[in-house]
């Protein structure tokens, strides 16, 4: 699989509140349908979004079931499809949306979230509390896909409501549409930014991977220095190779205080448990053992929630031929951080992420991988 990085913003996680009035900025253009664009110094240090690793297993997760749908017969993958937890993503939406450009082009919104957070109040635990937004393309031949990161802090406007021109709102966070709209806020946020029509919703509880780790009989982890976790058991990791449960594991990856570079440790150790699933997944045979593999998708079925017209049955069938190798992970086009109005934002690389966007709307978007190649890892 390929990655890139991303500057880091603000790390407290929670939605800010935009300033009232109308967003200021140039009119909008091509796809750009009003996003505002700020300008930074550009010299943050360039890492993921904060859970930008909780997309990857959506992304392995998509895969899993396409293979799971050439191994059982489609009333198997219905019985899933059946248990996923739906909602109406876009509820409110206007008839004003991107036009659907190339038959057969798939867009996903992935949206990443960790409710089951022990640092989380228990009056913010039910909100939508967005810590990942991935747009994953899949081209119309369906042979691979681009998951791109967009990051939570990322200034933008934000149209006033679901129904509300591009233009008409105020600049905050991308992050603070959930606050102000849920789902179908975000959603409108998403493709007014990137003039992208988005076909699918898929919302990943974080904390749910509990349970999807439990399933595939617990994952091996690096501990790359001994520490006591801050939360209720206060479990000891110890400096080397440890196999995890998933109450471990899950615990292991909340951590940040403890190490010297915070946030960024975390996010080191999240990228490498969430490669450890899928790396499990692939290798320890729960492909091709029926009681394994239905423990593992009914625990990620528990995870997820998606929007009422999404098929398992479909995906199964469009993306059967999509394998790891095929996946690209990249970042929105940005210029770094900025402090504006007292808050840490990340500032977009106007040009560039218009580009990159214009390319997946016009499903070109192996030339533009050939334009701009993109560090492996």
């Amino acid at each position: 699989m390929s990655a890139t990085t991303s500057p880091s913003g603000n790390s407290s996680g929670r939605a800010s509140v935009p300033p009232s009035g109308p967003a200021s900025g140039r009119s909008a253009g091509p796809g750009d349908r009003g996003h505002t664009y700020g300008k930074g110094p550009g010299n943050g240090p360039r890492v993921r979004p904060r859970w930008g690793r909780i997309a990857l297993v959506a992304g392995g997760v998509v895969l899993i079931l396409a293979i799971a749908g050439g191994i059982f017969a489609f009333n198997y993958v219905s019985g899933i499809d059946k248990d996923l937890k739906r909602t109406n993503a876009f509820s409110g939406l206007s008839a004003d949306r991107p036009a659907k450009a190339v038959d057969g082009a798939v867009n996903i919104l992935l949206v990443g979230s960790d409710s089951r957070d022990p640092d989380t109040k228990d009056d913010d635990a039910t909100g939508w509390r967005a810590d990942t937004l991935m747009v994953m393309h899949v081209p119309a031949d369906h042979k691979s896909a681009q998951l791109i990161s967009i990051p939570r802090d990322l200034w933008v406007v934000v149209p006033r409501s679901n129904d509300a021109a591009c233009t008409d709102g105020s600049r905050a966070k991308i992050n603070a549409s959930f606050s102000f709209g849920g789902l179908p806020r975000a959603v409108h946020t998403v493709e007014c930014l990137t003039d992208v029509k988005i076909d699918n919703v898929m919302a990943i509880d974080f904390g749910g991977f509990k349970e999807v780790t439990d399933a595939l009989g617990g994952v091996d982890l690096k501990v790359d220095q001994t520490i006591t976790s801050i939360h209720p058991p206060h479990r000891v990791f110890k400096k080397g190779m440890m196999h995890m449960n998933g109450a471990q594991a899950l615990d292991w990856v909340r951590q940040r205080y403890q190490f010297a570079r915070g946030d960024f440790a975390r996010m080191q150790h999240q990228q490498e448990f969430l490669k450890a699933l899928m790396d499990k997944a692939a290798s320890s045979g729960t492909l091709t053992s029926p009681g394994k593999l239905d423990d593992f998708l009914n625990a990620v079925a528990k995870a997820v929630t998606v929007d009422q017209e999404f098929s398992l049955k479909d995906m199964v069938l469009q993306f059967r031929n999509l394998r790891g190798e095929n996946l690209t992970f990249l970042t929105t086009p940005n210029k770094g951080s900025e402090t504006i109005g007292g808050q840490s934002v990340v500032v977009s690389d106007r040009e560039k992420a218009l580009a990159l966007f214009k390319a997946v709307k016009a499903d070109t978007m192996s030339q533009w991988l050939a334009a701009n190649p993109v560090k492996k890892s």
